[in-house]
């Protein structure tokens, strides 16, 4: 397809996708599901796995092989828009008070799913057909292991916000260790790359461009004053124009260190000045987030083909991995909670919430994919993790909370009906 071509193919995918997210959004509102949940499914349903499988014809029209690399680039600005307004809504102070349970949960929520996952996908070597031929078994069970490992910050913030939960202990433990698991995650994934492909340079490019990115961030934090100043000092376009650009070069830094856009962008919006002016630029940005995030959940679910695990063996695989990775995150999350002294009802909230993937590992799924480390059946398996997780943690949320206030009615009713001999 020529340019010209691509164009108006262009403006017909997006607005299907938008319309599509918004009405499949809406459906799972009434479940309780945030938006962002909404538009996994919808990529999901726009791919071979859905659409594809019923109108082959209309999936091909609409999404041409030639448009998948536009999708994915436009999807990418949107990505990192919506990733740096979650880093600007997140607020340090709430997870200072925290840091050393945070601290435990954060590695058990890393090492246990990275031991399960490479023990899951060393029993399936050779009994399911769902790896690459040409790569090390240690690296597909290292990136299994890191795809399980990985929390679904962005997500799990947003939950977080929706439900008023920024005050409450479980929320800051959660975001406390939900931002540090995603960041060693990307080192980790960076370490899987380098074994693919026998170069122990992108492990130690990624460890030194984050000890560089750590070192700008302080640096833009000691500067913050001066930023303000300058930012009054120019109009709301030029403003912007700087915003954009900062945001732009620190998407770039991260992605070529190898941790990919969103973590320079994420890093920082957490980093990033406040003052009136700033707030409204920062604002200016949420649309472009809004529409063009969901063209990335589509690229995704054009490579998401469910029909791929219609083998027992394979069903059985995607069963597995869901059920050690809530085992390895839910239930080591709780555990190491408990460990740290944190009471049931904390801990089991912080296990909810640190089970949910979504955005996150789609996005570890697609660097695997292009990489040439992930088949299209590991992908389509590791898919269903995201979707089951991160659509199970509101549910999860509500039960608990449910199950608190029966718990705290049937005390009431006790202390009422209690004899006085009794007490």
């Amino acid at each position: 397809m020529t340019p010209t071509e691509l164009a108006p193919a262009f403006f017909l995918a997006v607005v299907v996708v938008l319309f599509t997210c918004r009405l499949v959004g809406r459906l799972l509102r009434a479940a309780g599901q945030p938006p962002v949940v909404g538009e996994m499914v919808a990529g999901v349903v726009l791919g071979p796995s859905v659409l594809g499988a019923l109108l082959p014809d209309v999936e091909a029209g609409l999404f041409p092989t030639e448009l998948r690399p536009i999708l994915y680039v436009v999807g990418q600005i949107g990505l990192v828009a919506f990733m740096f307004r979650a880093g600007w809504e997140f607020r340090l102070d709430r997870v200072r008070g925290v840091a050393r349970p945070a601290g435990v949960i954060s590695l058990a929520g890393i090492v246990v799913p990275l031991l399960l996952g490479g023990a899951l996908t060393w029993f399936a070597d050779g009994r399911a057909d769902v790896f690459p031929d040409d790569v090390p078994l240690a690296v597909s069970a290292l990136f299994v292991g890191v795809a399980l490992a990985i929390t679904a910050f962005p997500m799990l913030a947003r939950i977080i916000t929706e439900r008023g939960l920024q005050e409450t202990r479980f929320g800051a433990l959660s975001l406390g260790a939900g931002a540090v698991d995603d960041a060693v995650a990307w080192v980790l994934l960076a370490g899987v790359l380098g074994m693919a492909t026998g170069d122990a340079g992108p492990v130690a490019i990624a460890l030194g461009g984050s000890v560089l990115l750590l070192g700008a961030l302080v640096l833009v934090l000691r500067s913050r004053g001066h930023a303000v100043r300058l930012a009054e000092r120019l109009t709301p376009e030029n403003l912007l124009l700087v915003v954009v650009a900062v945001l732009f070069v620190a998407a770039w830094y991260t992605d070529t260190i190898g941790l990919y856009a969103v973590f320079g962008a994420f890093s920082l919006g957490v980093v990033f000045p406040r003052s009136e002016r700033l707030d409204r630029a920062v604002g200016a940005l949420t649309p472009v987030g809004a529409l063009f995030l969901p063209l990335f959940f589509t690229y995704s679910g054009l490579n998401t083909d469910f029909a791929l695990l219609g083998s027992g063996s394979l069903l059985l695989f995607t069963a597995a991995c869901v059920a050690v990775a809530i085992l390895g995150k839910f239930g080591a999350c709780w555990l190491a909670a408990r460990a740290a002294g944190e009471p049931q009802s904390v801990a089991l909230r912080v296990g909810a919430l640190m089970n949910a993937r979504g955005l996150m590992q789609l996005i570890a799924l697609n660097v695997g994919l292009a990489a040439g480390i992930v088949t299209p059946a590991l992908f389509s398996a590791l898919v269903v993790v995201a979707l089951v997780t991160t659509t199970m943690a509101t549910p999860v949320l509500s039960l608990f909370d449910r199950l608190d206030r029966r718990r705290d009615r049937g005390n009431l009713t006790e202390r009422a009906t209690a004899t006085p001999e009794s007490v």
